[in-house]
Order: C-alpha cells, then structure tokens, then sequence
C-alpha cells in the first residue's frame, strides 16, 4: 500500500525564497475583527474513531453530519464517520466504517457527496483491487447499519488513479470527479460514472489532462452551471513559462468541460501566472450573477512568503460579454492575521458573501504553531463602492481548539457553520467545529 498527505508534500518541497515582480490588482480590502464563538463539537483520539480529516463535512436532512478521516481507525486507513447532534447538546460520533486498503479502499481524502435517498458517495486515494483508489457508496440498512458498494476501482491506466476530489451529481443521477494521475497522458482525467440496469457502475473518461496547456494533476471537485457544463482546476500545467522558477510546467489553470456531440471538450478560461495565483488545489463556487470563485494554493505576493511561492489568493473569474472570462485577485494572502496557503474550495451564500479555510496565518503569537501561525476561517464581502471587506471569522490556536484548517465551510439551516481541522484539538488529532455568529 502507499499512501502519502497530497498538500503537505507540496508545502514541504516548496522551500526556495523566490522574488518575482508582483504586480497584484490593488482592490480595497480591509480586515475587520472577528466576533465569532468558536466550539469544537469533536476532537479524534487517533484510535477507532479515526484521524486527521482532510475534508469538511456535510449535513443530511436530519441534521447529522457526515466526513472522513484520512488515517486511524481499525485499522489506519482512514473511517467514515457520522456524528450527531444530541438532545440538550453535544454531538454523539458513530464510525460508519473503517477502511482497511484493500478491495474497500484507504485513504479517504475528500468530502462525501449525499444523494436525496441518504446514500453516502466518496472516494478513496489507495485501496481497490488495483490499488489505486476507489469510489464508494454506503447504503443505510434498515435495522440499522451501512453497507459499502465499491462502484469503481482505478487500474492505474486509462480510467486514472489517485482521486482526491468530492463527487458531483448530475440531474439524470450520474457521479463526476477527478482523477490526479493516470489518463491516456499520466497527468490525471475527468471521469463520468454511471448506473447501468444491471447494477455495476460503468465509468466513462471525459478528458485526460496531458499536462501541457490544457492543464494537468487534477485534485479537486468540479462544478456544475446551469446549462450541464462541468468547471473544474487542475494544480499543473498551463503556460510552461510562468511557474518554471518553481520547476513546474505551468501555474496551474481553471478548466470547462462542454458537453458536445459525441464527447465533451475542454477549454482553458484561465491560466495562472504566479502573481495572480498559482497551483490551486481547491475547486470553485459559483454565485448567483455567474461568477466563479477559488483560492490557489501559493502565487500572489511571492515576497510574502519566503518559505513558499506566495502565500496563496483568493480569486474571481467573471464571465465577459461575448466570450471569456476576466480573473480578479480578490485578495493576496500575507501569511500575518489574514491567512496563508488556501487549499479548500470556498462557499459562497446568497449574498454573494465567500467563506473559505487557510491552513496557516491567523494568530501568531500562540504556541504550538507553525510560526506563521495555525490557520484562519475567514469571509470576504462586496464592499460599498466596489472591492472587499476581509473579515477573519477565527484564528485556529492548537489546544483545545484546532490547528491547520483544510476544509471547505458549510452552513447549517441556523447560519451556523462548519469545518474540520487536520491538526491540534485536545489529543492533537484534528477536530470538527463549528462557528456560530
């Protein structure tokens, strides 16, 4: 079995202190104070319950919540857990199952997908009878209980390997996502898994990055617009030119996939250039104008961060009247109280509010952190006169609390939100939490 953390290998590889001209779009942004009230609703022990979630949660109609731990469990490759809430308060965690690598998978990096019947979708990195990774469904059964269906499992070849992003459905009941190697050109795909009638699922591949100027490494989820195209980063390739200080062949780039006759083609929207971001490892959101929103992993201000290519960014891309899009830095991560090294997919609300996670930055004076401190939830508002206003909602500070944030924000039906932490909380093995305004 291998197994590896996907961002923590990118983090620890960028090492070189790098000056390249960083001419960022000035838009006006002010930081605002943070009147929140922070609870962790659950800390991992590391033993049965599982460790170190990668991946945010998601809410059913009842009220539970649902996520994935990437290591721990019977038998550390990871868990699926469900925690609910309780009466009079406090929230009861249920292991729904433990991965063990082989035929049922391990490692399960990302979020789950609900379908309307409450029917659980994932993916796992490693495991399956190629060990390659999976995608799973689990079932309630009545009585009591889950079941697991292994619906696909990578060989490694022309179907992938390596999925790290969240599924998405469509409205005829079909699963899409992400493949991070692999394809036709080994560098990752887009693939379709459908129900047939006698049960398997059959998986067509979309499009296979080649790691040139259509982009390459996929690692995140994709989004769905109105009219069935499929939107999606991909964390190489793009313009070689730009990101070669970093050895790379290519910034990275933000891809649609159109359905045609007959196939599906791919086009560019945007190619990152290191100042305007670079290596997105998140997917996007859109809001209710069209527009699209994301953060990438490093590029900005690469001054900010010596330690890395930029500390990351949190950008726009506004479709343009006859064609194309036009991409806005909404704002350049500094690594000091505003954040840095943004890997989560944000969320936007009906206001056009965009909420998002950064692993480092926040608070840092407290001990137990990296030095640029343990990580952010921050909100990003349309400001009077055009620009945004930053709000940090919570810097993270190790213990009790958590540290290095990952995951992408959810609401519930009161406005309250939350996430996950992959580090710190009271046995230092990650957290869930929740942010009440």
């Amino acid at each position: 079995m291998h197994r590896h953390d996907f961002s923590l290998d990118r983090k620890l590889s960028h090492t070189l202190a790098l000056t390249v001209a960083s001419a960022i779009l000035t838009l006006a942004l002010s930081l605002t104070a943070y009147a929140q009230t922070e609870t962790v609703i659950y800390n991992f022990t590391a033993g049965h319950d599982g460790h170190t979630p990668q991946a945010g949660v998601v809410f059913d109609a009842a009220g539970n919540l649902y996520g994935t731990t990437i290591i721990g469990g019977t038998h550390n490759f990871g868990t699926v857990f469900e925690l609910s809430p309780v009466a009079g308060g406090g929230w009861t965690e249920t292991v729904i199952h433990s991965f063990t690598g082989g035929f049922d998978g391990g490692d399960p990096f990302a979020a789950l997908t609900l379908d309307a019947a409450g029917n659980l979708y994932g993916i796992t990195e490693v495991g399956g009878a190629h060990d390659n990774g999976t995608v799973f469904e689990f079932s309630p059964v009545s009585g009591g209980g889950w079941h697991e269906t292994v619906l696909h499992s990578f060989t490694g070849g022309l179907d992938g390997q390596d999925p790290l992003g969240s599924l998405v459905f469509d409205a005829a009941g079909n699963l899409y996502g992400t493949a991070a190697n692999g394809g036709a050109h080994g560098h990752g795909n887009i693939f379709e898994l459908s129900p047939t009638s006698s049960g398997p699922w059959s998986e067509t591949v979309l499009h296979s990055f080649t790691g040139g100027t259509d982009g390459g490494d996929p690692v995140s989820s994709l989004v769905f617009d109105a009219a069935g195209n499929l939107y999606g980063t991909t964390e190489g390739g793009g313009i070689a030119a730009d990101c070669s200080f970093a050895g790379r062949n290519g910034c990275g780039v933000v891809f649609e996939l159109s359905p045609v006759s007959g196939g599906w083609h791919e086009t560019v929207i945007h190619a990152f250039h290191g100042t305007d971001g670079a290596f997105p490892l998140a997917g996007l959101a859109f809001d209710a104008a069209g527009n699209l929103y994301g953060d990438t992993f490093e590029g900005g201000t690469l001054t900010d961060c010596p330690t890395y290519y930029g500390c990351g960014v949190v950008f726009e891309l506004s479709p343009v009247a006859g064609g194309g899009w036009h991409e806005s830095v909404i704002h350049a991560f500094t690594g000091s109280s505003d954040g840095a090294i943004p890997v989560a997919t944000p969320a936007v609300d009906s206001l056009g509010n965009v909420y998002g996670t950064a692993e480092l930055g926040g608070d840092t004076t407290v001990n137990g952190c990296n030095p640029n401190g343990c990580g952010v939830v921050f909100e990003y508002s349309p400001a009077s006169g055009g620009g945004w206003t930053q709000t940090i909602l919570h810097p993270f500070a190790p213990v009790p609390d958590g540290s290095i944030p990952s995951s992408t924000p959810v609401f519930d039906s009161s406005g309250n939100l939350y996430g996950t932490t992959r580090g710190a909380g009271a046995f230092g093995q990650g957290t869930v939490f929740e942010i009440t305004p």
